[in-house]
């Protein structure tokens, strides 16, 4: 296709752990047909992902959260109990990218497509959200981290004198920013069945103990199966308008935010790739003619 007719075209990614694994798929297909959109946005695991996406390096996705699923420094209590975070952040960010399955830090920066970050301020419970125009190469990383710091889970990050955790907490689908970055249609891979719905957080006494002083995250975390359920509607509304076009998967084939099944996982990732495989011609068309 033409760079004309994708250059009005967003790319929104949410997050979900090792869900993730079906918008790898995804992406990967999208890199090997040249499918190339001029804006990505992702949160938590849709952006760490999408980092791949905008570097043009097919395969490292799924390198990353299949072949490492099973290392204790990608995912362990141990990490939990030693560093604070289930997910080794620094293997995650730094081992991995660096040394051991290495990012293409010279073409993401030199890619044509912004990419786009979304990180929780702690203080707030608002979203921040962090432009590759504006991020430097040490930063990335930090940056993705804030992005990926999971509730309970992880630890939070600090940047710049601010505190951050994962953006799927205040914005899990970040729709509406895309639209308000001037992206009126947009592509949109979800990690959850068509029919999920989000349940309201129950443990408050946690919450609370954990985030003491942070009302921004108390206040967010009561919020959020609202704000997730909300954001389902209006995308709702939006599809049928013809404004987005969304892959979602059929069968999450009992995959879990810390699965490490590298079976499971596989099939996932499979599942990812075949779906779009199955839609191009449906998505090239609405891409062409929307």
């Amino acid at each position: 296709m033409s760079k004309t007719d994708i250059n009005r075209i967003g790319l929104v990614c949410e997050g979900g752990g090792q869900r993730i694994v079906h918008t790898a798929g995804i992406l990967d297909f999208f890199l090997e047909n040249n499918l190339l959109f001029p804006y990505v946005i992702g949160v938590s695991a849709g952006a760490s992902n999408s980092l791949s996406y905008v570097s043009r390096q097919v395969g490292r996705n799924r390198t990353v959260d299949i072949d490492f699923a099973k290392d204790r420094r990608y995912s362990s209590i141990g990490n939990f109990l030693r560093d604070g975070s289930v997910f080794g952040m620094e293997f995650l960010f730094d081992e991995i990218p660096n040394h051991l399955v290495p990012f293409d830090y010279e073409t993401y920066f030199k890619s044509s497509s912004e990419h786009v970050i979304g990180a929780t301020n702690c203080k707030t419970g608002k979203t921040e959200y962090f432009y590759k125009k504006n991020i430097t190469r040490d930063s990335l990383m930090d940056i993705t981290i804030a992005s990926c710091s999971l509730p309970f889970m992880g630890k939070i990050k600090r940047i710049n004198g601010k505190n951050y955790l994962d953006g799927g907490i205040s914005d899990p689908i970040p729709i509406r920013k895309a639209i308000e970055d001037g992206y009126e249609n947009n592509v949109v891979l979800l990690t959850q069945n068509y029919d999920y719905k989000k349940k309201p957080f129950k443990n408050f006494n946690l919450l609370k103990k954990f985030f003491k002083g942070y009302e921004g995250i108390e206040d967010i975390m009561r919020n959020r199966h609202e704000i997730y359920n909300a954001t389902l509607d209006y995308l709702k509304e939006l599809e049928e308008d013809g404004k987005v076009f969304i892959f979602r998967p059929q069968d999450l084939l009992q995959v879990g935010r810390t699965t490490k099944d590298t079976k499971k996982l596989e099939r996932l990732y499979n599942q990812g790739y075949s779906i779009a495989k199955e839609k191009i011609d449906i998505l090239m068309k609405w891409i062409n003619e929307g």
